[in-house]
């Protein structure tokens, strides 16, 4: 039996996988460098199969496979490296909650959800809320359309910020907490809001939260990611600066394991409660191979993780999340020493990307502006 073609597809397989992951490390924020990162969980399992399948041909080597392999391994070594952290092999980032008396008291449940703008399935995201009962509700995407369909649990959740636009950056923010001063911001462009309020919890204590949905680098949106890693750093090093108990949550439209988010923690010191546990794949619906997480929360060290999963389907491209946290202070000391700390190179980064975050943020601004026009 002939097996010489599929030696030669798991070597271009094998070259394809260290090709991708060095056009990675790129320093550039082109969309079509920045890209690659979203896909790590395919990659890897790409990368373990071709290292295998060369293996299994090891006894036909010559100096180029020899080579090939060698960066294959390096390549593969990297990949696990990024992806190893969000599963059960990896030492958990935030502790599970400890049973407490009255502990509902001290727990704060928050989902998120991208709506997609154009779903008309508006139902669905209301069932799915009377039912699950979260504390903070937090839409993306979400225009005058969905603000009308959720009018339906508005009897629940008296604080309220809405933000509807039909550019597929509108937000809305539904608590049953109180909100204290909450302010809707456009920190990189115009026309992209983020939310940001203080949050009194249950116990009486008081947080801030903080809801993002920047722009993704892609070729129909955003050619660089530049914006949306100078709003996250931006807000990560205001959290760090003024040494606040606060709560990030959205659509990201950034994968954990991006050089951004993992700056973003180190630069705010906010844990992420996915570290040590599992996957939450939140996009795409229809592409079960081709999902990734762009919906997230990170957290201070003052809390514990109860639960957090992905919730059914309500017909948008992205599936909702839900993450109940507990607040406990008496935790913090010891979580804060599983927080990545910031270096000097993190902290000239973060402001070097601030700075071209806002040059770059007036361009698209005018860009923008200019299509409304026409």
């Amino acid at each position: 039996m002939d097996l010489s073609l599929l030696y030669y597809s798991i070597q271009w397989l094998a070259g394809f996988i260290a090709f991708v992951t060095i056009w990675g490390w790129i320093p550039l924020d082109n969309w079509w460098v920045r890209g690659v990162e979203f896909p790590r969980i395919q990659i890897m399992v790409l990368g373990v199969i071709a290292w295998i399948g060369m293996l299994i041909f090891w006894s036909e080597w010559q100096l180029g496979q020899w080579l090939l392999f060698t960066v294959l391994s390096i390549t593969l070594a990297f990949q696990l490296r990024m992806v190893l952290p969000y599963t059960k092999l990896w030492k958990k980032e935030v502790q599970k909650a400890k049973d407490k008396p009255e502990g509902q008291v001290h727990q704060l449940k928050i989902m998120v959800s991208n709506v997609l703008t154009p779903n008309d399935d508006t139902q669905k995201l209301v069932d799915l809320v009377k039912q699950r009962q979260p504390d903070i509700l937090i839409t993306l995407e979400s225009d005058e359309k969905w603000e009308k369909a959720l009018h339906q649990i508005e009897a629940d959740y008296p604080y309220t910020v809405k933000v509807p636009l039909d550019n597929l950056y509108g937000m809305h923010l539904y608590s049953k907490l109180e909100l204290i001063d909450p302010e809707v911001k456009y920190l990189m462009i115009d026309d992209i809001p983020s939310i940001h309020a203080q949050l009194r919890l249950q116990s009486g204590r008081v947080i801030w939260l903080y809801c993002l949905h920047p722009m993704p680098p892609s070729p129909t949106e955003a050619d660089k990611s530049t914006t949306r890693d100078a709003e996250l750093l931006m807000v990560g090093k205001h959290i760090k600066e003024n040494k606040q108990t606060a709560i990030l949550a959205g659509d990201l439209n950034d994968v954990a394991w991006s050089k951004t988010t993992r700056r973003f923690q180190r630069i705010s010191g906010l844990l992420d409660p996915r570290i040590g546990r599992h996957f939450i794949n939140t996009f795409h619906v229809s592409y079960p191979f081709l999902r990734w997480a762009l919906d997230h929360i990170f957290h201070s060290a003052c809390f514990t993780v109860v639960d957090i999963r992905r919730m059914p389907s309500i017909g948008s491209d992205h599936f909702p999340v839900m993450t109940t946290l507990q607040y406990e202070p008496e935790e913090e000391s010891n979580q804060a020493q599983n927080a990545p700390t910031a270096e000097a190179e993190d902290i000239k980064e973060t402001d070097n990307k601030i700075v071209e975050g806002k040059k770059e943020g007036e361009k698209v601004s005018k860009e923008h502006a200019e299509e409304q026009r026409s």
